[in-house]
């Protein structure tokens, strides 16, 4: 892989001569490049394509200038070497340091990295907005102010292009409208999907804190969110003792029914992010990876509404049947794979082929186990809407309109949705690992 001549030379304007450019894993909708040049070690985040017109994220141009505003504060993130006049494309420094929490073994050096981190965390939320001085931000308002405009954002990128809104989007979004919590405190610098893998570590402290793509000027309890949903995905100490160090550090009390309510919302903006175009985006991404993450989004995103809404959805019993005749040929690939990743050196491409590895688990279990949920699924919906199915794509939009129409109830509707996502848990076990029985953690010692 190599980067296009335009941003090569631009680079070599900016800073000298480019000696070498390595593409690393992760970096989410944009790709982030280690780079050598003019002596300097830096680090390159870049997007092959422009920002889609409808997407919560910010120009990198707006994201780096929100990096800057915090370097300026002694905070923990990259110094900001060149941004591109018209490309999405960025030079920071490179921070030494690793990201993934669940790698650090010992778990006295766990605490302190976490300790730490919320040391960052609280310091930002102490920082006042017209202090930092961000333009692209805007102005802050109050918090109820730009939530409510962050839910005109959503609806409007959940809107499909013949109009409808997307059923379980208008649902939270019709909730989180009539639910904005009554907080009239400190508007704070919210990063927006923060915590465990968006900062780095070395030595038992935070050596800087990444991706500002989503931040937005709000309530200090929709970070605690993030944070918590974060803290799913990877491993983080255990959570109530954190936020009670970041109360101590920040001065804002913890408020369980605000971090619930921002759940909510930060899976729902997961969901309506519109970060690229899917067709452009075939095979620049880890599939396996997007798949599984994926699944658990929409599970978290059914539970915080459940807990919301007080429905008391309940799982559904796993199948049992007999493998189908091809699934040998499933665990004979599986096998070549494994082997082919433990010759590989390239930090991408191992990744890229576990991913792989996570599709064909996926497709295993669906050969398997497909067609009989898929039959009991469209048993489900033609018993709510009267009527016999047969096409599993044509009962899912008929769910859906029914939805919207108010010919199923939003109960009914959630409980079918949650139906569905049981199933696709089930077949998706192998391929997700632990990240199946994970849920939300709690805020409170129990």
């Amino acid at each position: 892989m190599t980067l296009p001549a335009d941003i090569l030379g631009w680079m070599e304007e900016s800073v000298g001569p480019v000696t070498d450019a390595t593409r690393i894993p992760g970096g989410g909708m944009r790709e982030g490049w280690f780079v050598d040049a003019g002596g300097r070690q830096l680090f390159l985040r870049w997007s092959p394509s422009p920002l889609p017109r409808n997407t919560a994220f910010h120009r990198l141009g707006t994201e780096a200038e929100v990096v800057a505003a915090l370097h300026r504060a002694g905070v923990p993130v990259p110094e900001v070497h060149a941004v591109h006049p018209t490309r999405e494309a960025v030079l920071l420094e490179r921070i030494a340091g690793d990201t993934w929490f669940y790698l650090i073994k010992d778990h006295g050096e766990q605490v302190r990295v976490a300790q730490d981190f919320i040391r960052s965390l609280a310091r930002i939320h102490t920082l006042k907005p017209d202090e930092l001085g961000i333009d692209g931000l805007g102005p802050a308002r109050s918090a109820r102010e730009h939530a409510l405009e962050r839910i005109e954002g959503i609806r409007s990128r959940g809107t499909r292009a013949d109009g409808s809104l997307d059923p379980l989007v208008r649902l939270s979004a019709d909730w989180l409208e009539a639910h904005v919590p009554d907080y009239d405190g400190p508007v704070v610098l919210v990063q927006g999907d923060t915590g465990p893998g968006n900062f780095l570590y070395r030595d038992g402290r935070v050596t800087a804190v990444l991706d500002w793509e989503l931040c937005h000027w709000g309530d200090p309890m929709d970070d605690i969110a993030w944070l918590s949903l974060r803290s799913v995905q990877d491993t983080f100490t255990y959570l109530p003792d954190r936020l009670r160090e970041y109360g101590e550090l920040s001065g804002h009390r913890l408020d369980e029914d605000r971090v619930w309510y921002y759940r909510v919302f930060a899976e729902t903006t997961m969901a309506t992010l519109n970060a690229r175009d899917e067709e452009e985006a075939a095979g620049t991404r880890d599939i396996g990876n997007a798949m599984i993450y994926e699944q658990l989004h929409r599970r978290l995103w059914l539970e915080a509404l459940d807990h919301a809404l007080g429905l008391g959805l309940t799982n559904v019993p796993e199948p049992s049947v007999d493998p189908s005749p091809v699934d040998r040929y499933y665990g004979d690939v599986l096998g070549m794979l494994r082997t082919t990743a433990d010759r590989i050196d390239d930090p991408l491409a191992l990744r890229w082929t576990k991913g792989s590895a996570r599709v064909i688990q996926y497709l295993r279990e669906v050969s398997t186990y497909g067609p009989g949920l898929e039959a009991a699924e469209l048993a489900e919906i033609g018993e709510l809407l009267d009527r016999p199915l047969d096409d599993p794509v044509q009962a899912r939009w008929e769910l859906d309109r029914a939805s919207r129409e108010g010919v199923v109830s939003d109960a009914e509707y959630l409980g079918c949705l949650w139906r569905r996502v049981q199933r696709e848990d089930f077949l998706k076990r192998t391929a997700s690992g632990s990240l199946r029985r994970r849920t939300w953690p709690p805020l409170t010692e129990e």
